[in-house]
């Protein structure tokens, strides 16, 4: 059996090409994604594992305690009473925040999400044994730090260079006197250490004075981590407990990104291996009716059904062994490709591990059950031909087969459908929806393929007279060939245009809150994971172009027995000026000893001019109590969604204990003299020179809404281009394989007068008609989903990207006619006397 499937193979192996390939991509997906997440889980376990050698236990805040704001607070106190265990060698205070650092060309070092400031800690000989120097010496003041070598290279800076940071929103200069290495998470995953003496780490990221951000002691000789945690413990007052470094490894290793990331790739391998059985699929359904003559005699001369099922089988598997050694060569390379991508690093530290057990198995059982699985519905119907019958060249369908499929496929669809129009109230039930609308659509995919050409008989025979009839006729001969190429494009499809809907939808809906937003001249905003500093609008405020500036602070007022007033802090002389704010009733220049509130606030509330607004101002962090206020309704306005319901006076807040209680500026809104737009925006650049702030007009604004979902759909296509790369394999093996089934017909169009040109015309027709009828089907069935994604989120327009849409069937165009130059060269090939002698249609 094996010997006949070989010599199959061998006979036939140019057939078994396109399914390969198909094949092949799926499992070099599938590989990639799993050996590129082991080696980033691996280098994250690793690097958490060596970024703290001194750290037996941790001092953490108790997740179960019943009120965070009594958590006791890691302070100097508690540090030294820890220190004074006999069984603690040394104690640690850690204090860490975001800290940002400016290269040598003027822009920001490193991934923004993983950079951030530490706590120098030195021994006795002046050395920290987390942060071991290559270069220089610890930071020992305030305008001294050190950075890991990884951010000296990539910033282009040396021990004793002038360097520029950003901490707590602020731009400010500092000497680089220290060089360090770090094992560290945050800087294998590209981002930036920047080490700074403990006193001045405490000033910019400490919760509460002199206080730290976690606590961690190291155990003395002869004492083990689980006994030092226990002792610990006792010291602890309530609220904080000892955890040891084995738990929270555990602990880490169980979280990150990359899982999720991993989950990410899979879906989309998934959704190229579930395109790949459709492609092998019609392949071997193909082969068997070309081999149906091979497969008679084998049952005349003593094979059984079970002995053809087997050996079918037996084909499929070598294909798929085949292919899963092959994806898995190419699956490593996909890993780090992978790595490249997304290590924003480019260290390579997630060091790729070629031969990985996990997905060694898991490339050979996918690849070897994907192609054994779609052959099996193609291998039962070659065995259960009887030998008498299977003499003939073609094994037509039965219309009662046909029938049922359409009935099913009819329910389904309907069924689907019904899901994605109510998934417009309840988004959740679009991932089931969409799935069930596919599967619906692929199974009445003969059904629309009888429909669709037959409507297009009429105008492709106007068009290009008996070769448009001729190519129609060809795509109408067996509709279950014709819709399963087509699926293979609609599934690719489907998926890139419901992408494509979406984002399009929230561009304009960022567009339009740009637009209702945008109410200044000029708005100062953070870089993702940034912040703006306190003294900002104050110095811009000093520049001679500006005629108003204020900070736009986002709070919230918890009023007793009343839910949470959301409240806008911001500077009373200056905003109404600065964003042209309509006052109803009342002046907000009074703003600095009451509150305004919107018409539609007061109208719901109750409110009017003079009425009492009691309730506490809660900070940012859960440590700091409340402060209780009352504020008089000083002013009725109507505004902007950013700046609504309430305003308050900036001056209003609390002060901040701490770092963790700085009021989060979410931007600066600025007006400028009359004509000086342009040169206050450099004016401001300038002055604060601080690359974390971006100054942006108008129309800075919207190109930067716009931007965000830029680097997203490129990912997506770039994912979604592998289905639709087998989408045209697909097409491709269909017409290639049709030359093969075609040879006498071939022979006799070119007897009756049929040049060479028009038989390579007649299959480019039939080519496009398959491709077009597969991108329609798919931009439909991808706007329908796109679009009750879109309608179930609330304020988000629905915008058809019909430029998109009208590439993407050009695309396909383009893709049926590449799809045909090789199978219509073999066809001119053909000797006509010898076509017209040949045993196949």
């Amino acid at each position: 059996m094996f010997r006949t499937a070989l010599r199959t193979l061998r006979s036939h192996r140019l057939r078994f090409a396109m399914p390969a390939l198909a094949v092949v991509l799926g499992v070099a997906f599938v590989t990639g994604s799993l050996l590129y997440g082991d080696s980033v889980q691996a280098a994250v376990s690793r690097a958490h594992s060596n970024s703290q050698p001194d750290a037996s236990v941790s001092i953490t805040a108790d997740a179960s305690a019943a009120d965070p704001a009594e958590v006791h607070p890691l302070d100097d106190t508690l540090l030294r009473r820890l220190r004074a265990l006999p069984s603690a060698a040394a104690a640690r205070g850690v204090v860490e925040g975001r800290s940002f650092l400016v290269g040598s060309d003027g822009t920001l070092v490193g991934d923004l999400y993983q950079a951030a400031g530490v706590n120098y800690v030195p021994d006795n000989g002046g050395k920290d044994v987390r942060y071991p120097l290559t270069a220089g010496h610890g930071p020992r003041g305030a305008t001294e730090i050190a950075v890991d070598r990884r951010t000296a290279e990539r910033g282009g800076y040396r021990v004793g260079a002038r360097v520029r940071i950003v901490v707590g929103g602020t731009a400010r200069d500092a000497r680089l006197v220290g060089v360090f290495t770090a094992h560290d998470s945050r800087v294998d995953s590209g981002g930036t250490l920047t080490a700074f003496d403990t006193a001045t780490a405490q000033r910019h990221f400490a919760p509460a004075p002199n206080g730290y951000s976690a606590v961690t002691l190291t155990a003395a000789d002869g004492t083990s981590d689980a006994q030092l945690a226990q002792q610990a413990q006792k010291l602890l007052p309530s609220g904080l407990r000892a955890v040891t470094r084995a738990d929270l490894e555990a602990g880490s290793a169980s979280e990150g990104d990359s899982d999720k990331l991993t989950t990410l790739l899979l879906s989309f391998a998934g959704i190229a291996l579930f395109v790949s059985t459709f492609l092998v699929a019609n392949t071997f359904t193909m082969l068997s009716a070309a081999r149906a003559r091979e497969h008679a005699l084998l049952r005349a001369v003593g094979a059984t059904r079970n002995h053809v099922l087997r050996m079918v089988l037996a084909e499929a598997a070598l294909v798929g062994t085949a292919a899963s050694a092959i994806g898995y060569g190419l699956g490593i390379g996909a890993a780090n490709l992978l790595g490249s991508l997304f290590d924003a690093s480019g260290t390579g530290s997630a060091t790729v591990q070629a031969w990985s057990a996990k997905p060694l198995l898991a490339a050979f059982a996918v690849g070897i059950g994907v192609t054994v699985l779609a052959a099996y519905v193609p291998a039962r119907r070659a065995a259960a031909v009887p030998p008498v019958a299977a003499l003939r060249t073609v094994q037509p369908s039965t219309a009662a087969s046909l029938r049922r499929r359409n009935t099913i496929g009819l329910i389904v669809t309907a069924c689907g459908a019904l899901l994605v129009a109510a998934a417009v109230g309840e988004p959740n039930l679009l991932f089931g929806a969409a799935p069930l609308l596919l599967v619906g659509l692929i199974a009445l995919t003969p059904l629309l393929a009888l429909g669709v050409t037959g409507l297009l008989r009429s105008p492709l025979t106007r068009l290009a007279g008996i070769r448009g009839k001729l190519a129609v006729e060809n795509a109408r001969r067996n509709p279950r060939r014709t819709a399963a190429t087509a699926t293979t494009l609609m599934i690719g499809l489907t998926m890139v245009t419901a992408v494509t809907v979406t984002v399009a939808s929230v561009n304009r809906f960022d567009e339009q809150e740009v637009d209702s937003s945008m109410t200044s001249d000029l708005r100062i905003t953070a870089v993702d994971f940034g912040e703006i500093g306190e003294d900002t609008a104050a110095r811009v405020g000093r520049l001679a172009d500006a005629e108003a500036v204020t900070p736009v602070i986002h709070t919230y007022l918890d009023i007793p027995r009343k839910t949470s007033l959301d409240v806008t802090a911001v500077n009373p002389a200056a905003v109404e000026r600065a964003a042209s704010l309509s006052v109803r009733e009342g002046s907000l220049h009074r703003l600095g000893h009451g509150i305004a509130v919107t018409e539609k606030l007061a109208a719901a509330r109750g409110w009017r001019l003079g009425s009492r607004v009691s309730g506490t101002f809660t900070g940012s962090s859960t440590r700091t109590p409340g402060t209780p206020t009352s504020l008089p309704v000083v002013a009725i306005y109507d505004g902007p969604d950013d700046l609504s319901p309430a305003l308050v006076s900036d001056r209003a807040l609390p002060r901040p204990a701490g770092a963790e209680d700085r009021p989060s500026i979410a931007s600066v809104l600025v007006k400028a003299a009359p004509g000086r737009t342009a040169a206050l925006r450099e004016e401001i650049r300038h002055t604060l020179d601080n690359p974390a702030l971006l100054v942006q007009d108008r129309a800075d604004a919207l190109a930067a809404a716009t931007a965000r979902t830029a680097p997203f759909l490129k990912i997506m296509y770039a994912m979604l281009s592998v289905t639709v790369l087998i989408g045209a394999l697909g097409v491709v093996n269909t017409m290639g394989m049709a030359v093969f089934e075609r040879v006498r017909e071939i022979g006799l169009l070119r007897a009756i007068g049929l040049d060479r040109a028009g038989v390579g015309s007649v299959l480019r027709l039939e080519s496009v008609t398959i491709s077009l009828f597969g991108s329609a089907l798919g931009v439909v069935a991808g706007t329908a989903i796109g679009a009750a994604a879109v309608l179930g989120q609330e304020a988000v327009p629905l915008v058809i990207p019909w430029d998109r849409a009208s590439l993407f069937f050009v695309a396909s165009a383009a893709i049926g006619v590449l799809a045909s130059l090789w199978p219509g060269r073999q066809a001119a090939r053909l000797p006509m006397l010898e076509a017209i002698g040949a045993d196949t249609e």
